[in-house]
């Protein structure tokens, strides 16, 4: 407020009551309210002239005065005031093409944008000042070269967030483990995420998604009021430079407005317009996308097969590195057992008790049959424990050579999906570039 109104409450009561009252109507119904103006002019102050100025605006009468008046006083305030009232009339189309200029001031990359700024972008995005309004802040945009100035890793997350870190294609379905391999992982990583960044622009491009998530035309034929806009921050704006709103909210960077536009969920609108701006940082993120989907897959390949690794050849698994495995196995699975030294000194002492008690007491004898038993009990358990040593490793081993088998299979499998792989690759490249080249008013 350039002028100070505490030197006349009255005049600052009535001021406010009316401004307030005549945005609310225009909001509701988008027309003036039948009552004529009933405040005084503050003299200094831009807001009594601009207020003239816009009734006689929506009256169909002259406001070249009122407007000179408003001007001189406060430029920027009072294009920025105008714009925004009668983009939530729905009559933008009313404006004067130097006010978007004059209300949307500089925008840069190293300033928070303004509130202000924000409004007159998310009202010319909505189509409130016609297709001139939307070229208006797209060449805004295009002058700052956001591109040069991105990471393109931000731009592809904004778009397709919560990527998968694996993507295990229908050959390594029962190798998911080889899906993690980096000369495996990187075709098939790179092709689904050009799937998916394909899709996301068809989703912002496409027509008949914005229509159906927009409760407002694109276009400012029907002359639709703010009131059956989602997004309030056009009216936020105006009460607060009528001085009835409260402290603005937070600024945000450029950056930060457009990759949050970008994000699924956010407006259509908004998005086409982001998604023009992002449009060359995709073009180059789809071009190494497509060269990383049509890599050919390695001829030979080691991969891990029950912790061992095992090197795959075109012709089947490599004899050496499987040797070596088996090896490992026979090793890890057969416990170095020693010999049977306690069964051996039961068996010597139960004879040593058979002899003694063909020359003494019987109960030599009981004692010697209990140990010998005792001792071909130990001996049993022992056979029984290595049985089950060489079925365990007998097992891994086999379990080895079939796993092995399969890997070789699915290496083949992945080879001939590759083909497939890079022509969906260039299909969805192509298709991805000739979405973005359309630019935003492929929401019409």
């Amino acid at each position: 407020m350039s002028t100070d109104l505490t030197a006349s409450p009255p005049a600052a009561t009535e001021l406010h009551r009316y401004a307030e009252a005549l945005l609310a109507h225009l909001a509701a119904k988008g027309t003036a309210p039948p009552a004529d103006p009933s405040f005084r002019d503050v003299p200094g102050y831009w807001l009594p002239p601009a207020l003239e100025a816009l009734v006689a605006l929506l009256a169909g009468d002259d406001p070249l005065e009122p407007l000179s008046r408003a001007a001189g006083r406060d430029q920027q305030q009072t294009a920025l005031f105008l714009c925004l009232a009668l983009a939530v009339s729905g009559q933008g189309s009313r404006i004067h093409a130097s006010w978007l200029g004059t209300a949307f001031g500089d925008l840069s990359i190293d300033h928070p944008v303004s509130h202000g700024q924000r409004s007159l972008w998310l009202a010319a995005a909505r189509g409130a000042y016609g297709p001139a309004g939307k070229i208006f802040v797209l060449r805004k945009l295009d002058a700052l070269a956001v591109q040069e100035h991105a990471d393109p890793r931000q731009w592809v997350q904004a778009l397709v967030p919560g990527e998968p870190s694996v993507v295990v294609p229908p050959s390594l379905a029962d190798f998911p483990e080889m899906a993690e391999i980096p000369e495996l992982a990187r075709p098939a990583v790179a092709a689904a995420r050009l799937t998916r960044l394909r899709g996301r622009c068809a989703e912002i491009t496409s027509a008949r998604q914005s229509e159906r998530d927009s409760p407002a035309p694109l276009d400012n034929d029907p002359a639709t009021p703010a009131a059956a806009w989602a997004e309030d921050e056009p009216l936020a704006v105006l009460r607060t430079l009528i001085g009835q709103g409260g402290p603005p909210g937070p600024k945000a960077s450029l950056t930060s407005y457009l990759l949050d536009d970008l994000r699924p969920g956010a407006d259509p609108h908004l998005a086409a317009i982001a998604l023009h701006v992002a449009a060359p940082i995709l073009r180059g993120v789809a071009e190494e996308l497509e060269a990383d989907s049509r890599l050919e897959p390695p001829e030979t390949l080691t991969v891990p097969l029950l912790g061992h690794r095992i090197h795959l050849r075109p012709e089947g698994p490599d004899h050496t590195s499987l040797a070596a495995a088996e090896e490992a196995i026979l090793t890890e699975g057969m416990v170095p057992r020693g010999r049977p030294w306690a069964a051996v000194v039961l068996i010597v002492a139960g004879l040593a008790c058979l002899v003694g008690a063909a020359l003494g007491p019987r109960l030599l004898a009981a004692a010697a049959v209990a140990m010998i038993g005792l001792a071909g009990w130990q001996l049993w358990q022992r056979r029984k424990l290595i049985e089950a040593d060489t079925r365990y490793v007998t097992a891994q081993v086999s379990e080895l050579r079939e796993l092995a088998d399969g890997a070789v299979w699915a290496l083949h499998a992945y080879a001939r999906e590759a083909e497939t792989r890079a022509e969906q690759a260039t299909e969805d490249s192509t298709e991805l570039t000739r979405l973005i080249r359309r630019g935003p008013r492929a929401a019409h």
